[in-house]
């Protein structure tokens, strides 16, 4: 599968942050079944390799399943083990390194032009910038300019009437969390968060 080419069509990264493995599959089930299908369970959620690992069972390989704020080594092996499709990092991390050593797709974290050129030098399949929102669109659209090779996914801040800015300014896809997500991840209703997905995809015609 081509992962750049999956983002580029699908366009929504979604952020998954839970307070247990259940919880996050349950949202990673209500946005597959909202037609969000390319999803990033955080290992800042209790369980989070569980999780990937009951999610991965759980749909088929079109349902893009990563594993999100990987920073060891140790933690890249562990979602590698659970079946994450990707890896994503907040920076160039250790993790970011293992995961190019096990062949896993990585979607690496940086914000300067510098960070994102050693990024790509580290074989990162694409560059989270992050945090996006600090500088907003216009940032992304300078930074991509003299890098127009560089395949950027804007994270942090996201929401429904920013991210259609961010892929007009050059992003091939957004990731989004709390915006998507609000308190589904805490026990709160899956059907707003099901409501939630519905209008990110409106909103950008998908």
């Amino acid at each position: 599968m081509d992962l750049l080419a999956e983002l580029r069509r699908r366009k929504i990264l979604a952020i998954i942050r839970a307070d247990s493995p259940e919880r996050a599959v349950a949202c990673v089930n209500t946005l597959v079944e909202a037609g969000i299908t390319a999803l990033e369970i955080s290992l800042t959620t209790p369980g989070a390799a569980e999780a990937i690992a009951q999610a991965r069972s759980d749909h088929d390989p079109t349902i893009l399943i990563g594993a999100g704020t990987v920073l060891t080594p140790a933690q890249a092996d562990e979602v590698a083990a659970a079946g994450a499709t990707f890896v994503v990092t907040p920076a160039i991390t250790q993790g970011a390194h293992r995961a190019v050593t096990l062949g896993l797709p990585l979607l690496c974290g940086a914000l300067t032009p510098t960070e994102v050129v050693a990024a790509l030098d580290l074989g990162a399949t694409a560059i989270k910038i992050f945090p996006a929102k600090v500088h907003g669109p216009s940032y992304l659209r300078e930074l991509a300019a003299p890098l127009p090779h560089a395949p950027l996914i804007a994270v942090g801040g996201v929401d429904a009437e920013s991210a259609s800015q961010y892929l007009a300014a050059g992003a091939l896809a957004v990731g989004v969390g709390s915006p998507l997500l609000g308190n589904a991840g805490a026990g709160g209703p899956l059907s707003d968060l099901a409501t939630r997905a519905h209008t990110f995809r409106t909103t950008l015609n998908l």
